[in-house]
């Protein structure tokens, strides 16, 4: 798979290192492509099509519209916050890896972000497929060790007074990060409020 889906201006990216454990399941993977595409099955560029498309289009979009619904309203924000499973099926979004979802909300004195430490568990009714870094050792483990700094690497720069919170995801719990509504959004629409949520920020690397 190519390195297209991730963004080339992230530094952190830029500095990151699979551990020898990525290295060989990439290389599995790359096998695995290569025979799909040699016996016709596929082209490489319909595999990386199919990729960008979970990552970025198919599945965020979907939790974007669960963010622009908690910001409209604010009942929903509330059965979002007591039972997220529950409230995100409200909108028709659930299935495998999203059994059972936890939303954490980020306000003004504290800011959330999600990680995986054991492997790459990710919430993919609302997200997709996770991206690359997510998966890699570097993330997984620095973001626990020095979140503000990893931040800052993703362009992210959280004010000392604010309190950065790591929430682990596991085979039991997936969590998702309610963004901040940005104040020029406050007039918006749901459907507008939804066109300005992005992945990362429900991961919790970026604010909006």
């Amino acid at each position: 798979m190519s390195d297209h889906h991730d963004a080339p201006s992230n530094p952190y990216l830029k500095k990151r290192r699979d551990s020898g454990e990525t290295e060989k399941l990439t290389k599995r993977v790359q096998k695995i492509e290569q025979l799909l595409i040699d016996k016709g099955v596929v082209t490489k560029e319909a595999l990386d099509r199919i990729i960008e498309i979970y990552e970025t289009d198919i599945g965020p979009l979907n939790g974007s519209q669960v963010v622009a619904k908690a910001w409209a309203d604010e009942d929903y924000k509330q059965r979002l916050k007591t039972d997220a499973t529950k409230a995100i099926a409200e909108l028709g979004f659930s299935g495998l890896q999203g059994e059972h979802m936890v939303v954490v909300e980020n306000t003004p004195s504290v800011h959330n972000v999600v990680v995986c430490t054991l492997c790459s568990c990710y919430p993919w009714p609302v997200l997709g497929l996770p991206p690359k870094w997510y998966k890699e050792a570097p993330y997984r483990s620095r973001i626990v060790i020095e979140p503000r700094e990893v931040l800052k690497e993703f362009g992210t720069n959280i004010p000392s007074a604010t309190e950065i919170r790591v929430w682990d995801s596991s085979a039991e719990i997936r969590y998702m990060v309610l963004p901040q509504q940005p104040n020029y959004a406050k007039n918006m629409s749901e459907e507008e409020l939804a066109k300005i949520v992005t992945r990362d920020s429900m991961i919790g690397v970026e604010t909006l």
